[in-house]
């Protein structure tokens, strides 16, 4: 597993282990140890591991995960894993949200992760008409200079809140953004800042929350009720995108380049990605070890020219998704965010 530095003491692995899948109400269970499954990525290379204060539940099982690690592999170990959650507060909480509602918050990771400090916080805000959010950006430095948050981060800010951000003093270590063959939204504005100022991206939805994988190649549209939300929310990307029909000729384009590679189409749908100018890391969603070895095997795909430029071909095709990151899932009233859920942290603090 490849392993990046996102500052001189701070390294994480390429391909981060993510947590909303195992979140309590995305679905049944598809493991009987979830700790179990979280040793076994750490013992592979895939040391980072992403969650959420609105992940009901799994900064728990992270924690559970961090005590038993340091029993059977020992502290040497254990100062490899690194834990990358967010702050989310509500929406109803943010016209009133307090620096002692943030620190209640944090304190909250801080006791479910069972750690001192946390590694890295990614800050969201649901709504800019919202005033407080360089303030609650303030306020979270204030935590880290106090000792209880190591970096700050951001996720789903557009770039001229995150340039608002870093000039008002606020060291943002990384962005997590929804970045993929389907939305190139980041590579719009975003990346030139990331790169001017040395914030790495994290990218999540890089598989479309399994649309990028080997089942949908060749199959019919799907039609409601979908699966689980991940579909719900990244079929309405592939419609932005340029539809089914252009869907499926990126699919058998991706297909024929996992044959050279002796991959799954899921697999280079990721690996295309840390190919691009400021990603540090995907992020992939896993509900157990079942795909380990394909999330292993992203970092080791290198694409060739005639890949890449494959790719590109079939990509030249699509729309541009409108907006900068994370636009159109701001709109409460629009496609992308009438299906979102506003206020997952309710008693929290």
């Amino acid at each position: 597993m490849q392993r990046t530095r996102l500052a001189p003491d701070y390294e994480i692995s390429r391909v981060i282990r993510g947590g909303w899948q195992m979140a309590s109400g995305h679905g049944a269970a598809s493991s009987d140890d979830p700790i179990a499954d979280m040793i076994a990525f750490a013992d592979a290379g895939i040391t980072t591991f992403d969650c959420a204060d609105i992940y009901t539940g799994v900064e728990e099982l992270i924690g559970r995960f961090r005590l038993r690690y340091r029993h059977e592999r020992g502290q040497a170990a254990l100062d490899r894993i690194k834990v990358h959650t967010k702050f989310v507060p509500d929406l109803d909480v943010l016209p009133r949200i307090t620096k002692g509602y943030v620190e209640g918050v944090i304190d909250q990771s801080l006791r479910r992760l069972n750690l001192d400090r946390l590694d890295l916080v990614q800050f969201h805000w649901w709504d800019y008409e919202a005033p407080r959010w360089l303030e609650t950006a303030s306020w979270l430095n204030e935590l880290r200079q106090a000792g209880k948050i190591d970096r700050i981060g951001g996720t789903n800010f557009d770039t001229d809140h995150v340039e608002a951000i870093v000039g008002a003093g606020v060291p943002l270590t990384s962005m997590q953004v929804q970045y993929s063959l389907l939305d190139a939204r980041p590579a719009r504005r975003m990346a030139a800042l990331a790169a001017e100022k040395g914030i790495a991206f994290l990218c999540y939805g890089t598989v479309a929350g399994g649309f990028f994988g080997d089942r949908w190649l060749g199959a019919p549209e799907p039609v409601e009720p979908y699966e689980n939300r991940s579909l719900v929310k990244y079929k309405l990307i592939i419609d932005d995108f340029g539809g089914w029909d252009l869907f499926q000729a990126l699919l058998r384009t991706l297909r024929a380049v996992a044959d050279r590679h002796h991959v799954d189409i899921a697999t280079i749908a990721s690996a295309a990605m840390l190919s691009r100018p400021s990603v540090a890391a995907v992020i992939v969603g896993a509900r157990s070890r079942a795909h380990l070895a394909s999330n292993l095997a992203v970092s080791d795909v290198s694409l060739t020219d005639q890949d890449q430029e494959q790719i590109a071909a079939v990509l030249a095709e699509a729309r541009d998704i409108q907006g900068d990151v994370y636009t159109l899932e701001r709109d409460r009233h629009g496609r992308h965010g009438a299906i979102m859920k506003y206020n997952l942290n309710k008693g929290a603090a």
